[in-house]
Parts: C-alpha cells; structure tokens; sequence
C-alpha cells in the first residue's frame, strides 16, 4: 500500500514523524510504501537545514523517493521560503499561474507548493491512503 502524510497537528512532526515513522522508515519495517509528505504550520521547522529529524529524512526521501513538499504560505512566515504565495495574490484571491517561491534553508530535496503543487508532484506515482497527522 502506498501512503502519502499531511502533517497538521501540533507536534506532528517532532513527535510522530521523529519519533515513530522515520525510525521504522530508518529500520525498513514502516510496513507501507510512503510516497509523499506534506507539512503544515510548525511542522515545517523540522525540514531546516541541521534539524536531527529533517537531516535524516531528507537521506530516507532521497533513497526511497518520497516526495518532501511544505505550505507555501507556512514557509514564507516561518522564513523557510522566499518569495510570494504561489496559488493567491496578496489579497488572498486565486490566481492562474503559480508566483515564485523557493525554499530556503532546509534540508535537500523540500519542495514548497499548495495543493495543486502536490496533487501535480504525486500524480505519477499517487497514494492508496492520504493520512493526516
């Protein structure tokens, strides 16, 4: 089975990403394939640049090549980013073609996007399960 997580709720990352899915990722006992991750809020700090968690994930991603992808607009306010919002204009309307936006300072291979940008990332290779945490 394949599965992508969407990290939501507080400690998400530091506590079920850190301390139970990467050491089974690390182990190979997970038990399903992980395509793809995607972090909200604070969860996004622990893909920075020397983070234990976002280091050693970012080796896991590389080698089973799961897709690493933080909010556009928690990265810019977390200073995780640079840029404008890629999907919504300063007012917060939609708009038709993606601003630019860069990750900056995290580990290698994060992305940065919204919803389009991983709906797009994961459509070659698409989770059976969507799980949030």
């Amino acid at each position: 089975m394949k599965v992508a997580y969407v990290f939501i709720s507080p400690r998400g990352g530091t506590y079920k990403l850190g301390q139970m899915i990467l050491p089974q990722l690390e182990a190979g006992v997970h038990g399903a394939e992980v395509v793809g991750m995607f972090f909200f809020d604070d969860n996004c700090f622990v893909l920075r640049q020397g983070d234990p968690i976002g280091e050693g994930l970012a080796k896991i991603a590389e080698a089973q090549n799961i897709l690493l992808m933080m909010c556009d607009m928690c990265a810019l306010e977390r200073n995780l980013a640079e840029g404008e919002p890629k999907w919504c204009d300063a007012q917060g309307r939609g708009r038709k073609e993606p601003g630019y936006c860069v990750p900056k300072n995290v580990v290698k291979g994060v992305q940065v996007g919204c919803f389009p940008d991983l709906y797009a990332a994961l459509k070659d290779n698409p989770p059976d399960q969507v799980i949030s945490l």
